[in-house]
């Protein structure tokens, strides 16, 4: 299998934590470096500040910064991204490539046929980068002579999608690989509440991209898949979506793995790590309710983008009211809902009371809300938290907690980051509908954490099989869900729920062990496995591509 001598990784999301994908390439960095220790490059937008994860190195390539600058008049940053590993990155400040616009999607369409016409919102920005970010791939290659180099540009995204389409036309020796976490027709159709699984062998892609105001995007995407050397994308239920949709089918299915490197240690670490987190979201509970809450409490979460039905929100909710009506099983819930919303900030009267330990006697207002909402009338969380029910009654068994804010440490509330908060949960829930990995669970038991997901969820396909080797059914609970079970599937993670309630210790130290277990199966040393074939693939086509050149010459 021919291996790269070097990757240029290029994502919106490198030093950019927005999604899924930076844990993605933030946890991947490491096992690539083992092979191809500063061969790999990643490529990201220079956002200013906005870049807390980027450590910038001067001393790093300063001759090709000033010819860059020189020859493409782009300015870069070079440094190190502060996770595992500490990789080479290079943020590309790729606004002044805004007045290339018409001329480079003419280019694009001409070549390619993709139809910018439509685009709007995140488009430019998008494309615009991309297209930056490949110029800095083609004049580092060309400035460092890696002609006799098994060379590989690993675009993600349909953000990127264009900077791959760009460096195929301008020097097509690279080869190029093409990631879809998701589609963007697949995720628009989910996204309003049309069925997209039982009908899947109906839709066509073109159309209902067109219908959904999702065209531009969409055509970018599938022109991405078509032309680049090796496309990928997650999992087997997003390869089917990819297929109708894009009319594409994936080359390879890269599943996303995960470097648990963060975890704390078993044992005392881990205890005193978990003990602090219940300390602080128990005390939170109890000020915003004004009462105390019980230390054995059982804490449950869901987190994730604010995708109200796609990451299965509105069922987390329905099933905390099925808990509440409940008589199978007794204690106490407390559930938290971390979506970052449109916040206002943290919530005066609550900080006082956690700040200066104000006794607290009767509920505040809005006592299921750590952060004041913009247009908190408008938003879906919170109405549908009313409409069920769940804003009163400080007494009941079941309280709920959203907390709409990104819980990096410094919220104003928690003052701790999501991975402390997990180590202090009992459970996690994430009833997706639309999912094409899914991180938060695995997250979820690589703390040790149970967690219930659903089938679909490319995650959740993966454990249904891998569970069984490492007797974690118990502890991964992967339910069924169609387009239409939704009552059925409201009450079979509400029984999940009671039976994990009901464990005493020594099942519970059990289960966490069963998470570990299944988490050590998704680490990126078993799944870079995949990756390594997509880079083979690609290799592979573009030397054939040059060979093919070179005898036509």
């Amino acid at each position: 299998m021919t291996e790269p001598d070097y990757i240029f990784e290029s994502s919106w999301e490198v030093c950019n934590k927005v999604g899924g994908i930076y844990t993605v390439l933030s946890t991947k960095a490491r096992t690539l470096q083992r092979q191809l220790g500063n061969g790999l490059l990643f490529i990201g937008p220079d956002l200013g500040a906005q870049n807390p994860d980027f450590e910038e190195d001067r001393k790093l390539f300063p001759a090709w910064r000033k010819a860059v600058a020189r020859d493409e008049a782009l300015r870069v940053r070079t440094g190190r991204w502060a996770v595992h590993g500490n990789p080479l990155v290079v943020l590309v400040d790729y606004k002044p490539l805004f007045p290339e616009r018409d001329g480079l999607y003419y280019s694009i369409w001409e070549s390619f046929g993709v139809d910018s016409s439509r685009g709007y919102g995140d488009y430019d920005e998008s494309c615009i980068f991309a297209c930056a970010a490949a110029k800095v791939i083609c004049h580092f290659y060309r400035y460092h002579h890696l002609e006799d180099k098994n060379v590989v540009a690993h675009f993600h995204e349909w953000t990127t999608g264009m900077g791959l389409l760009y460096l195929q036309k301008r020097l097509p020796a690279i080869a190029t690989v093409f990631t879809a976490h998701a589609s963007v027709t697949g995720r628009a159709i989910a996204g309003h509440g049309k069925p997209l699984y039982g009908y899947m062998d109906g839709y066509c892609g073109d159309q209902m991209a067109f219908e959904l105001h999702v065209e531009a995007k969409h055509s970018l995407e599938k022109q991405a898949a078509r032309h680049a050397d090796c496309f990928t994308t997650v999992s087997g239920i997003t390869a089917a979506e990819c297929r109708q949709l894009l009319e594409k089918t994936p080359d390879v299915v890269t599943p996303n793995g995960f470097e648990p490197d963060f975890v704390p240690a078993a044992g005392a670490p881990y205890a005193a790590v978990r003990s602090r987190a219940r300390r602080t979201l128990l005390r939170t509970a109890g000020k915003l309710w004004g009462c105390a809450v019980r230390p054995d409490a059982f804490l449950v979460a869901v987190s994730g983008r604010y995708e109200y039905r796609n990451k299965g929100i509105d069922v987390f909710i329905d099933v905390m009211r099925a808990m509440r009506r409940s008589d199978a099983w007794e204690g106490e819930i407390v559930a938290f809902i971390m979506v970052p919303a449109w916040v206002c900030a943290p919530r005066a009267d609550l900080k006082k009371a956690l700040d200066e330990d104000v006794e607290i006697t009767e509920p505040m207002q809005a006592p299921f809300l750590t952060h004041w909402l913009q247009r908190m009338d408008e938003d879906r969380i919170t109405d549908y938290i009313r409409s069920a029910g769940l804003a009163r009654a400080a007494d009941a068994r079941v309280k709920i907690i959203f907390a709409p804010c990104y819980v990096d440490g410094k919220d104003g509330i928690f003052n701790e980051t999501y991975y402390d908060l997990l180590t202090g949960m009992d459970c996690t829930v994430f009833p997706s509908y639309y999912e094409p990995w899914g991180y938060t669970p695995m997250e979820s038991i690589a703390f040790g954490i149970p967690t219930v997901t659903t089938d679909l969820a490319g995650f959740g396909l993966w454990a249904k099989t891998a569970a069984a080797e490492c007797h974690a059914e118990d502890s991964v609970a992967v339910m069924h869900r169609t387009d239409d079970n939704y009552d059925e599937l409201v009450a079979g993670i509400s029984s999940r729920l009671c039976a994990m309630t009901r464990r005493n210790a020594a099942e519970r130290d059990a289960a966490a062990q069963h998470c570990r277990a299944l988490a050590e199966k998704a680490g990126w040393t078993h799944f870079i496995a995949f990756c390594r074939e997509a880079y083979a693939i690609a290799l592979k086509k573009a030397k054939d591509r040059m060979q093919k050149e070179l005898h036509r010459i």
